[in-house]
């Protein structure tokens, strides 16, 4: 599938970038670049041009002023398009998340690789940062978890490196879950399975003890009940995808599904929610 850029500059950049994201992130776009000028989005060359405006802030730009560039990037050449602007990623001093490509001299902690191609998740957006470091600050980690919008696998990945047995990792784009076995591949990950589609390909497994669910707002919203299903009494769910303004509606959503003890983690204006299950 070929990929659209959006190259979208704004000015001023804040807050309109943040808005703009959580808005393109409905319309089909999975990834995200925050640029000195505003910020790059990739999603299916099939997203019209028209309604990416006419439904979003640039429809009416009264307190800012924006550029828009787009092309179509060929399938085979999104690695190119991302090693061209994947830096490590340093998740404080408990990991690196690295390309094939960079040295192992500049790893720090854990070390795990990651080759984007097609999927979004490789822990430069804020929301992936959060969920990595809370993976590495829990006490323990439980031996089944589930990975939703799992993208490139990489938090998928961390899970198995601390000790996780069973790790499924869901992904509605097929190429996101080719691109998981690859990644797990890369870091000799034996216990992680890849499955395309959305909550419903769940109907028949075991609860879980920390369903990650990395999306955003309104599909969390979506899933809660099912998500409630899936959880272990006592085990762990934690959501991202979402904006500090969006915390209490979905603590209301996730409480009214039997969750419990809400913390919250955010950074640069997004957030994590971690609760637990209600026994």
């Amino acid at each position: 599938m070929d990929t659209l850029e959006l190259n979208i500059g704004l000015k001023p950049r804040e807050p309109w970038t943040g808005i703009l994201i959580a808005e393109l992130s409905e319309m089909g776009f999975d990834g995200f670049v925050e640029t000195t000028d505003g910020v790059m989005a990739y999603g299916p060359a099939t997203i019209d041009l028209d309604e990416v405006v006419n439904g979003s802030i640039l429809k009416d730009p009264s307190d800012f002023k924006y550029t828009l560039e787009s092309k179509t990037i060929p399938y085979q050449n999104w690695n190119a398009t991302w090693e061209a602007q994947f830096d490590p990623v340093f998740i404080e001093q408990y990991a690196t998340i690295v390309a094939p490509f960079h040295s192992d001299q500049i790893v720090e902690g854990l070390k795990i690789t990651i080759e984007p191609q097609m999927s979004f998740g490789t822990g430069h957006h804020q929301t992936t940062w959060l969920m990595m470091r809370g993976l590495f600050l829990k006490n323990s980690i439980p031996d089944r978890i589930l990975d939703m919008g799992a993208g490139t696998g990489v938090l998928a990945i961390a899970c198995e490196k601390l000790g996780a047995k069973e790790i499924i990792a869901v992904d509605i784009e097929e190429e996101a879950v080719k691109n998981i076995e690859h990644n797990a591949a890369l870091n000799n990950c034996i216990n992680i399975s890849a499955m395309f589609g959305d909550i419903d390909v769940l109907d028949d497994v075991a609860p879980f003890g920390l369903i990650l669910a990395n999306i955003n707002k309104n599909v969390l919203k979506r899933h809660m009940k099912r998500y409630a299903e899936l959880t272990l009494n006592g085990g762990g769910l934690w959501l991202s995808g979402f904006f500090e303004s969006d915390v209490e509606e979905l603590i209301a959503c996730a409480t009214s599904h039997g969750f419990t003890n809400p913390e919250v983690q955010t950074k640069e204006g997004w957030a994590l929610i971690q609760l637990i299950k209600n026994e």
